[in-house]
């Protein structure tokens, strides 16, 4: 089990004191934190099973993309990567499936992504993401 204050340094990526969690759930939220901190679209295809979904409101637009349309996104880590930092704020685990929750402060904008994950022979895989984009 991970306990308090976990850092994964190399995705700026931290798990809050309040979280106790099996390394192998964290696994797949730690390679989604490396997909950001990177660019390299790589770690989302080992962190997301590959029939997941990513929806949320993007340009004030409900935006619902496959893996690999989410994949697309990212060319690159952002200019202004080193200033940036992600919490793994909850995570929740019932047998074969975990709910988490990942606070993203990027830049101006602060995201909140809530996971489900499921477990199966191979392992733990993020099995869908949504998410709010707070840029007040």
């Amino acid at each position: 089990m991970t306990s308090t204050s976990t850092a994964f340094r190399d995705a700026r990526l931290t798990v809050s004191d309040r979280v106790t969690a099996p390394d192998e759930v964290l696994a797949p939220l730690h390679a989604y934190a490396l997909g950001h901190a990177t660019g390299d679209a790589e770690h989302f295809r080992r962190a997301f099973r590959s029939t997941a979904h990513i929806e949320g409101i993007r340009d004030g637009a409900f935006a619902s993309w496959d893996l690999e349309t989410y994949c697309a996104l990212f060319t690159g880590p952002a200019p202004d990567e080193d200033q940036r930092s992600r919490v793994v704020d909850t995570v929740q685990v019932v047998g074969t499936i975990a709910a988490a929750t990942m606070t993203l402060h990027h830049g101006e904008n602060t995201f909140t992504d809530m996971f489900v994950l499921v477990r199966d022979a191979d392992g733990w895989r993020i099995a869908n993401k949504v998410y709010h984009r707070d840029d007040t």
